[in-house]
């Protein structure tokens, strides 16, 4: 999995410390041949098979280091001015730096990103010993992607006094002492700094190429052999390993929940909250220490082969530093990550004396296992094979309708979606492509009867893309439900994997992949999703912000196109209803207090999104807490989809774990009201649909094909 390198990313808190003036400096990183290698085969390629392929020369070169150092310190709160000017002297010679296969430019960069960060950190630390005047006037720009870097060392030591006083302000704020302010900000500080010393090449480099390949377009990736595998079970929703969900707190591995029914559980002999301390491979394999390990590095040495065992060093969660340690084996299964797959929930939704049944399903991605399928396997895992299973189950539930919930649904399998449209609509075309040739292809699913033929809706967020937008556009051109939210992502481009390690006939894996745009997919009536998204039938607020988050927030997006409609068949009874539904829809969250909060609460999201500064002065922030106290003052419980909590000044990992997971689980019960109401939306248009005949084509389900 990529490492996040940009400052924020940096900003976790783990490691115990004691306060340091200097540190030493991080090791020099150095390029391996084969990543210059993969380098440059990437770059053959994406010249030759790319959608919309760019010539690597001077300009891109020019967009690379730009995409770089962004990705490296996408705040300015790092580099120095004078850092910038020598970087830019190279800003021209990337291009030829890949065709030669020499890497030594991003890493050199890289390097002295470390050691700014080293001195960034150390110098945070040392402010802690200074007491912090909280009357003065002053405030700290939270919008720097565009402002100057620092020309001195003076600038860049009074921009990062007012950042670590801004963090010890909000920890005051929630009522932290001083001398607890100090712990935690030197703990998150030294873990910032305890991490530039564990980067890898492997970090380097895979982040310059997700900066060439982003320079290209949005959606163009490029997989190290870790992500590539990371890649590989997010589609199939399965790995061999002991089930258990690890994370990395005050330096331990630590087991933050156990897979039901995987071995982990299944021992008896782990818990939530203990610590791996080493790891050792088979029956009498030594144990390896891990403590201060890279939790990535951990993961991958506790996977493995199914039926293989792996031996776990572990400090228990009620032992302190010096307790007593314990030594279990486990033998690793296949664990399947069923929280990520497809699931069903009953809402009952009341309309006047009667009640209606709304079933909805909620799929976080469009999964394939492309290896079951390829090997032929009868149970191979997917999105539309588990949803076409979950209609059946609704089916017997008697539902009155059903909500197809993709917020936040990212994609996956173009084959997934089409297949899963045609549960919905039957046999017919359901997207067309293009390639970089300029051909379209009317790709159609040929299921004859759908699996479900009651009033449907699709609720759809800014997160909702690619493979979601082709599901949700397909229903919303055959009128066969109402789409409810917000437009979605707006990706309407196709990639393809490639293993390069295949392309140069490695016989072992040290190349990775790239993932590539090579065609533009279009709706059954002509349009595409790309740039605009779907627009929803009923719109609901969102939480996103579009300015930063989509299609139209890239600089390099394609353009927004449209072919010849493909031949289908759409219904008209839907498109006539949508009338009557939004006026059924205003008059109920007129009065839903917690849907009208809801509108209240993206208000203030969109307000605070746009300050350009906070204060540092505590009357003033005070004012602020008390304006925050006073709107919420009549709001029992988080009970509206946005987080009302108080800040505790704390990141994630600085909480306790059993303080970490209860917030966990109160965010996740929080009352969910757009889902909600899009399940009364869809009872409306069961009640509606009820007293309007069916058409031939709705009653068949079938489209007249291409």
């Amino acid at each position: 999995m990529r490492i996040q390198l940009g400052f924020l990313g940096i900003f976790l808190a783990l490691a115990p410390s004691a306060y340091a003036l200097e540190a030493a400096a991080p090791p020099v990183l150095a390029p391996l041949q084969q990543q210059a290698q993969a380098a440059h085969l990437s770059a053959q390629f994406l010249e030759r098979f790319h959608y919309r392929p760019l010539p690597l020369d001077d300009a891109l070169s020019v967009k690379v280091m730009d995409r770089f150092i962004k990705s490296l310190d996408p705040d300015r709160v790092l580099f120095m001015q004078s850092d910038i000017d020598k970087f830019m002297a190279d800003n021209t010679k990337i291009d030829d730096a890949i065709n030669k296969e020499d890497l030594r430019i991003p890493f050199s960069i890289f390097n002295v990103y470390e050691q700014r960060v080293v001195d960034r950190m150390t110098y945070a630390r040392s402010l802690l010993k200074q007491n912090f005047d909280f009357n003065v006037k002053e405030s700290y720009s939270l919008q720097r992607d565009k402002a100057p870097w620092p020309q001195t060392d003076a600038e860049s030591n009074d921009l990062w006094r007012k950042r670590v006083k801004s963090d010890w302000l909000r920890l005051k704020l929630a009522g932290k002492t001083d001398d607890a302010i100090r712990t935690t900000l030197d703990k998150r500080y030294q873990n910032s700094l305890e991490r530039a010393y564990k980067y890898k090449n492997d970090d380097v480099f895979e982040t310059f190429m997700d900066a060439y390949t982003k320079s290209i377009d949005p959606h163009t990736d490029y997989f190290g052999t870790r992500a590539s595998a990371e890649f590989d079970i997010s589609m199939k929703l399965s790995l061999v390993g002991i089930g258990a969900v690890l994370q990395e707190r005050d330096d331990y591995t630590t087991i933050r929940e156990l897979v039901p029914g995987g071995p982990a559980q299944s021992s008896g002999k782990l818990a939530v909250g203990d610590r791996i301390t080493g790891v050792g491979q088979d029956a009498e394999g030594p144990i390896k220490e891990v403590v201060g390990t890279r939790l990535d590095e951990v993961v991958q040495m506790i996977r493995g082969t199914k039926g293989s065992v792996v031996r776990l060093d572990i400090l228990p969660a009620d032992a302190g530093p010096d307790g007593k340690h314990k030594i279990i084996s486990l033998v690793r299964d296949k664990i399947s990550l069923d929280k990520q797959a497809a699931k069903k929930t009953l809402l009952s939704v009341k309309d006047g004396e009667a009640t209606r049944k709304i079933g909805v399903i909620t799929l976080p991605a469009f999964y394939e296992d492309f290896e079951g399928r390829r090997k032929g396997d009868k149970d191979y895992r997917s999105a539309s094979r588990d949803v076409a299973k979950l209609l059946s189950e609704l089916k017997q539930d008697k539902v009155d309708g059903v909500l197809v919930d993709l917020r936040n649904n990212g994609g996956g399998s173009l084959s997934e979606a089409i297949d899963m449209t045609g549960l919905f609509v039957g046999k017919g075309p359901v997207v067309q492509q293009r390639d970089a040739g300029g051909k379209v292809e009317v790709e159609s699913d040929d299921l004859s009867t759908p699996a479900w033929t009651g009033p449907v809706g699709v609720l759809i967020n800014r997160g909702s893309a690619s493979a979601s937008e082709i599901f949700a556009a397909a229903i919303q051109d055959y009128g066969r439900g109402v789409i409810i939210g917000e437009p979605s992502f707006g990706k309407g481009s196709v990639q393809t994997v490639v293993n390069l390690d295949q392309i140069a006939h490695n016989s072992k894996p040290k190349f990775g992949e790239l993932k590539l745009t090579v065609a533009q997919f279009f709706r059954v009536n002509g349009g595409t999703t790309q740039l605009r998204g779907v627009t929803p039938d009923i719109n609901l607020p969102g939480l996103s912000d579009p300015k930063t988050f989509g299609e139209a927030s890239f600089d390099n997006a394609l353009p927004w196109t449209e072919v010849k409609p493909a031949k289908y068949a759409p219904s008209a009874n839907l498109p006539a209803l949508l009338p009557e539904l939004q006026k059924l829809h205003d008059a109920r969250v007129k009065g839903d207090r917690d849907f009208q909060r809801f509108v209240e609460d993206v208000a203030v999201l969109k307000q605070q999104r746009e300050k350009q500064s906070l204060s540092l002065n505590e009357t003033e922030r005070r004012d602020e807490m008390n304006t925050q106290a006073k709107r919420l003052k009549s709001r029992e419980q988080i009970n509206d989809g946005v987080d009302n909590s108080e800040d505790d000044g704390l990141q994630a990992n600085e909480r306790s774990l059993s303080a970490d997971i209860a917030l966990e689980k109160a965010r996740k019960n929080a009352k969910d009201v757009l889902l909600n109401e899009a399940a009364a939306i869809v009872a409306d248009e069961a009640n509606l649909q009820s007293s309007v005949p069916k058409t031939a084509a709705q009653r068949s389900g079938a489209s007249d094909g291409k």
